[in-house]
């Protein structure tokens, strides 16, 4: 993926790279460089916890990582699960 310096210096992460990473606006990365390279990591200020709470549309249960966070039906955790090695 390709991006490019604006005049004010800043640079727009892929949306790609936002959604994997679960970047949200405002969230902080840290900046250094490797060698020649520019590494951008997010910096968390606190731990995001993981609660199950009630799908307010659906009544079931599902996996709630905090607000703006999506949250996973207990289908798609088990998807998951048998994916995990």
């Amino acid at each position: 993926m390709q991006t490019k310096v604006s005049t004010k210096g800043q640079v727009v992460v892929p949306n790609r790279i936002r959604r994997k990473l679960n970047l949200q606006p405002g969230d902080s990365l840290e900046a250094k460089l490797e060698g020649q390279r520019i590494v951008l990591t997010p910096r968390r200020s606190r731990p995001r916890s993981a609660q199950i709470v009630q799908d307010p549309a659906t009544g079931l249960p599902v996996l709630s990582a905090g607000p703006n966070v999506p949250q996973l039906t207990s289908a798609q955790i088990r998807e998951l699960l048998d994916e995990f090695p």
